[in-house]
């Protein structure tokens, strides 16, 4: 069983933020209206209440959506991140790699340098959005399984004055391995630098403060750990830094334009995706009833230590280092040459669960994600039907 939330607005008048009703219920896990699991690191399995929101339409416009929902969400994302002052918000359209994008050129300018830290494919992606935007940039790259060792940072941070920005991914999901973020932002720091940080697989998941940090640029997106579903992702920075932020090569991808535009009134410059938006304020309502962060963290640790001692106990042996693994996504090696992951995938959908291929360029392998409305009952059924097609003949 798990517990549930029905949120009801009590519209108010435009000037306030809204009031809500939260009417809590217990609901079986898999009254989820899915005909399989999503053991993905996004878009992931939802709640049916977080569903049940998108029943309704929304006036993108209407000020009871700007005011009530949208101002709601800003404010409670910068209250996830940190409980220091002088931090604000702002949601855009599109996946989390736009606003991954969108924080490089609105916060990157012509004159600047970042230092990409990449050990997968995340930090490959933002290495090409710099050339493709003309950021000057420069790489450290690590194996998909090693962690950037904090020397080399500093001493690339030494050899070049010129770099003024230090971007990394905070768990990479190409291995599902976790980065020593703060640590990195601490070298950064260190020498001034302005730090980004792609925490699109962590926010939310686990305890995090982006001021003790030293977090400039957090980015994330709905469809992770709130819970939520695809259709926007969001920025978390110093206001200090949005309000100065005039560089970006975009129309569309302009933080500082939607910021400006969103920050007095709610409002979207472009259409804004109402119904996920709405789903959204419902899923942070979620997480906070769960128990917040701490609380999410600890299921998410629950189902991943299950997950992957119940797989190597069948024969999978994980490619990340036990000390370095994220809760949220684990890769397996294949158990064989002549294992038929496509197969293998096929025959666990049919039994109702849907898994990840892998993204590792070096180790043939595959992936298994254990956020989202997923509990510890859930990795055992997943560990029985493994099981079962592995003696599949």
């Amino acid at each position: 069983m798990s517990y549930k939330l029905h949120l009801t607005l009590l519209a108010e008048n435009k000037e306030n933020i809204g009031l809500y009703q939260i009417q809590s219920k217990a609901v079986s896990h898999h009254m989820n209206n899915s005909h399989y699991l999503l053991l993905t690191p996004g878009p992931l399995t939802t709640s049916k209440s977080v569903k049940e929101t998108m029943l309704n339409d929304f006036c993108t416009w209407d000020d009871d959506y700007n005011h009530a929902i949208v101002q709601t969400i800003r404010q409670r994302l910068v209250a996830l991140s940190t409980n220091a002052s002088g931090y604000t918000s702002v949601l855009l359209q599109g996946s989390g790699s736009y606003c991954v994008e969108a924080a490089l050129q609105s916060f990157v300018s012509n004159d600047d340098k970042a230092l990409i830290v990449i050990n997968g494919a995340y930090g490959e992606r933002i290495a090409q959005m710099c050339e493709y935007t003309g950021i000057n940039n420069t790489r450290l790259i690590y194996r998909e399984d090693e962690v950037p060792q904090l020397e080399a940072i500093e001493q690339a941070l030494i050899n070049d004055a010129s770099i003024t920005h230090v971007v990394c991914v905070h768990c990479e999901t190409t291995s599902g391995i976790v980065n020593p973020v703060a640590d990195i932002c601490a070298v950064a720091k260190k020498h001034d630098k302005t730090t980004i940080i792609d925490a699109m697989s962590s926010f939310g998941g686990m305890p995090m403060d982006i001021d003790e940090w030293q977090i400039d640029v957090l980015i994330s997106s709905a469809n992770k750990c709130i819970q939520g579903v695809p259709g926007f992702g969001f920025v978390i920075c110093k206001e200090s830094m949005i309000i100065n932020a005039v560089h970006s090569r975009s129309l569309c991808l302009d933080l500082h334009a939607q910021w400006q535009t969103m920050n007095p009134t709610g409002k979207w410059r472009f259409t804004s995706p109402t119904h996920t938006v709405r789903a959204f304020l419902q899923a942070l309502i979620e997480l906070e009833e769960e128990g917040g962060v701490a609380a999410r963290f600890k299921r998410y640790q629950q189902n991943q230590q299950l997950l992957s001692k119940g797989m190597q106990a069948l024969g999978f042996k994980t490619l990340v280092a036990p000390e370095n693994q994220s809760v949220f996504i684990t890769s397996f090696a294949y158990p064989s040459t002549d294992f038929d992951f496509f197969n293998f995938y096929n025959l666990l959908k049919r039994e109702g669960f849907v898994i990840y291929p892998g993204k590792l360029t070096d180790t043939p392998c595959f992936r298994i994600g254990n956020i989202g409305e997923v509990y510890p009952a859930d990795m055992h059924n997943l560990l029985d039907a493994v099981n079962k097609v592995l003696n599949h003949d």
